[in-house]
């Protein structure tokens, strides 16, 4: 689904979100249900939900842009392609970004640092994220491509014609 489609389509349901990530995985285009959290340097939080939540779901990680280390690397990106997830939005860093890229799942991150996390599980789960100059409400659906990242508080589709 293009994100360019949607925009022409349902421009007073969308949030777009600043351009400010790139892409790490191997999938260029993806979309599904948000679910979310929000940690500071630590990504345990980050392996359960990645662990947990539903296939086809888009894990959206506010790591509040911290330049102190990665909270995801190729281990958290294949476990996440194994589950079935759509893809990884991660407001922070990743790492292992030549495995991430071989991954196939959707991952965007507003850059790479090879340090690793702290692993003590602080952070919240579900909550309603702000970043981006958008709000990420959990259930609410993320579509991303080479265009940008849109979200929207339903689901969206483009019929052609």
């Amino acid at each position: 689904m293009k994100t360019a489609d949607l925009c022409d389509h349902y421009p007073d349901k969308l949030s777009i979100v600043d351009p400010l990530f790139s892409s790490f995985g191997k999938r260029k285009s993806f979309f599904g249900p948000i679910s979310t959290v929000k940690v500071k340097d630590d990504n345990v939080l980050v392996r359960r939900a990645l662990e947990t939540i539903a296939p086809g779901s888009v894990l959206v990680v506010d790591g509040m842009a911290s330049k102190n280390c990665a909270l995801l690397g190729g281990n958290l990106a294949e476990i996440a392609a194994k589950r079935g997830l759509a893809g990884i939005i991660v407001n922070g860093y990743i790492r292992d970004s030549t495995e991430v890229c071989e991954t196939d799942i959707g991952v965007i991150a507003l850059g790479t640092i090879p340090l690793k996390s702290r692993k003590e599980g602080k952070g919240e789960e579900n909550v309603t994220l702000e970043f981006g100059n958008t709000l990420w409400n959990p259930n609410d659906y993320v579509y991303v491509d080479e265009d940008g990242v849109v979200v929207a508080s339903e689901y969206l589709e483009v019929t052609e014609g």
